[in-house]
């Protein structure tokens, strides 16, 4: 492994960085479960990674099926910040507390729930940046207008935003 190639080529450094406060209100209401705050996305890294913090209220959002689903383009990685959250690694559901964390490769089948009946937070990082806002933009505007879609309706929402049915 070794460093790649130079993105930056000026000879000075420059003040590029962006801040966000704690208090910031997340961007994404989904359903009523889960309030989503896109710390850095895809657009802001020039698609080096995605970073969101992922607040769920306490049993939501409930395991769909325990086969999970996987990526084709990019990696994810969770990281528990507080409370318990359910993690699905392709295997095993298991009870993930503050301080550990899941790394899924692309093809990695995994899941994620809230099932310990207290709200849980946790980091979600996807790499490189794949753009998921516009795929959890959308998931929230179905959630929040209570539409439902069909099962092939939800397999081309996922086909468009490179998620699959294990």
């Amino acid at each position: 492994m070794s460093y790649p190639p130079p993105r930056f080529l000026a000879d000075q450094g420059e003040a590029s960085a962006t801040f966000r406060t704690f208090d910031a209100e997340p961007e994404l209401n989904i359903g009523g479960a889960s309030r989503v705050s896109l710390l850095s996305t895809g657009g802001t890294t020039d698609g080096l990674y995605g970073l969101y913090r992922w607040d769920m209220l306490p049993g939501t959002p409930k395991p769909a099926t325990s086969s999970g689903h996987y990526h084709r383009t990019f990696s994810e990685a969770f990281f528990i910040l507080d409370g318990s959250v359910a993690l699905y690694d392709g295997a095993t559901w298991r009870d993930a507390n503050a301080g550990d964390h899941l790394f899924v490769p692309p093809g990695g089948v995994h899941s994620f729930a809230n099932t310990s009946g207290q709200a849980a937070s946790m980091l979600v990082l996807f790499a490189p940046g794949a753009p998921r806002e516009p795929y959890f933009e959308e998931l929230a505007q179905i959630r929040g207008s209570g539409r439902q879609l069909s099962a092939q309706e939800w397999t081309e929402l996922y086909a468009r935003h490179d998620q699959f049915a294990a």
